[in-house]
Parts: C-alpha cells; structure tokens; sequence
C-alpha cells in the first residue's frame, strides 16, 4: 500500500431493458370508441341495433398492443410514460439481469486481478437507495510478504490488515493522514491484494459531487470537475462514501457495494504498466511496474510518460 500523500491523491450505450407492462383488455380504449366490452352488448329495444351491436362485438379485434391510429378527441394507448425497475445500461446480461461479478472473479493472483478490474464497474448503493458507479481506469497490485510496499511485508498480521489474509474479494479499507481511505480488493495469495486508484464516474455524479464537496479538506467552494470526482484512491472512496466500516466485507455478496461486468476489457497497448505511486520507501519494489491503467482515459490520477513510450516502443 502506498504512504504519503501518494495514496491520497489530494492532487451509445444501449438504454436500460424492461419490459412493457400493458393493461388487461378490458381497461383498453380505442381511439374514438368507449372501452371494450368483456361479452356480448346487452339487449336493445331495437332489434337492428341489437344485431348491429353484436356483429360487431364478434369481429375480430386488433391485439390490445397494436399501435392504433392517432385520433384528436382522445389520446391513444402508448407505452408507459416510466419504465420498470432499474437495470444496469453498462453491463447486463442478455435477459436483462445485473451481471454481478461473484467471488471466482477475485480468486486469481494480485497482477492479473489488477488488469482484469480495468473496465469493471463499481456499484455503490447509499443508504437511501441511490446506486453510484464508476468504472475501473487505474489499479495498483501489491504482492503480499514479499512486497517491500505492502502493508503485509514480512507476513505480518494485525487487526488493521486482516483483509488482505482474508478470501479472495474481500475489501481492506485503511485510513491515512486521519481522515482519507484507501480500498483494496484481496485476491489469491495470503496478504495479496489490489488498490483501487481511479474511477471514470458513469452514474450519480451529482451525488459523488456533493460527497466529495462535503468530505474533502480546503477549497471545498470550488465546484469539482467531472475528471476530478474519482481521480485518486482516496478521492473515490470520498465520492462513493467509502468508509473504515467497510473494511472486510465481501464484494461478491455484499448488498451496499459489488462489482458489475463492464463492456470494456482493456488489453494489450491499451493498458499501461508503470510504477506505483508513493511508495519511495520500498527500495526496488518502488519501481516494479505494478500499476495499471487504461491509457488515454483523462479520469487517471497519475500519467506516466515514459512508461507509455517504453510500450510502444
């Protein structure tokens, strides 16, 4: 994990499936006519209109959902002016059903976890039930034992990094500084893990905008840009209200928080390996590249020139 003010950062889709829910028959109303009669019309003093009345009642009629004609007296049946329960427009399955990435996604190894959360979105539901989402731009893989920058170097163990021990998708939510959070994700491997670096918002950002406002420190007047909302690991557990209690849920089963499939998988020249950031204290490990981010996408927090000109080089 990095320290210092490196891990705080301070510095058409197609739309939503549902299905038309339509009125029984006998709430239908053609256009220019009153509501259609469940039987047969009742007597009539006059055998013609009788007659009438039932021919016309037998006659086939058009399906309650054909579109009818447009008619100035009274407004012809349409679609519902709503649509039905929110699904996710990003990443759905082919019926319509959030795709919900569960725990066998986790469990792979820190360095190929870390580019596979890249075009994943981030969900989080508020108390309040406004769902926030973000999709995955930047992220950083830390080793375990062996990382000179992890919290778990050496296989140290504490109360304050039991989620890295913990099973793959478990989430390990530090504090800095005394007031800014960072989130990780344990993947295979004791003390292994990812830190989430960056979001590129995609839903609620006028939410994420006044969490922000609220929670951060200093020029908090300045109205936020867009590109700014997510742009660091602590400036996205901000915008998503990401707090110590957090701390060792499971991503894969947890009703406030989980990761959705997205349309975007970054590879190969899209993805930019370099080093991470903050972390001048561990030696060599301080410029293994180990970060990860989508290149080109104006929400990452740290651009590394020299790393995207090694790759295409």
């Amino acid at each position: 994990m990095p320290g210092g003010l490196g891990c705080c950062q301070a510095g058409a889709h197609p739309p939503p499936s549902s299905s038309l829910l339509l009125p029984a028959p006998e709430q239908l109303r053609i256009c220019g006519q009153a509501p259609l009669p469940m039987g047969r019309p009742q007597s009539s003093r006059r055998t013609g209109q009788k007659k009438q009345q039932l021919d016309k009642a037998e006659r086939p009629q058009s399906p309650s959902y054909a579109v009818q004609a447009p008619c100035p007296k009274e407004p012809c049946l349409g679609p519902p002016t709503t649509l039905g329960p929110h699904r996710s427009i990003y990443f759905s399955s082919p019926k319509g059903y959030l795709t919900r990435l569960g725990s066998e996604f986790f469990d792979q190894p820190a360095v190929t976890l870390a580019q596979a959360f890249l075009g994943q979105v981030l969900v989080r539901r508020l108390p309040n039930g406004t769902e926030l989402r973000g999709r995955i731009v930047e992220t950083e893989a830390y080793l375990g034992p062996e990382d000179e920058a992890a919290h778990s170097r050496g296989g140290r163990q504490t109360p304050r990094n039991r989620g890295m021990f913990m099973k793959p998708g478990t989430l390990y939510v530090y504090i800095i500084y005394g007031m800014y959070f960072c989130m990780n994700i344990s993947s295979q491997g004791d003390g292994a893990c990812v830190l989430l670096r960056a979001l590129e918002p995609l839903e609620g950002l006028e939410t994420m905008r006044q969490l922000r406002s609220t929670l951060r420190k200093g020029t908090a007047s300045r109205v936020l840009k867009d590109r700014e909302l997510c742009s660091g690991p602590s400036k996205l557990c901000q915008a998503l209200a990401i707090d110590k209690s957090f701390d060792q849920r499971d991503l894969a089963q947890d009703e406030a928080i989980w990761l959705e499939h997205g349309p975007l998988e970054p590879s190969g020249p899209t993805v930019v390996a370099a080093a991470r950031v903050g972390i001048g204290y561990a030696g060599e490990w301080s410029r293994k590249p180990l970060r990860f981010y989508v290149r080109g996408s104006p929400w990452v927090s740290v651009v590394d020139r020299v790393a995207e000109q090694d790759a295409q080089a």
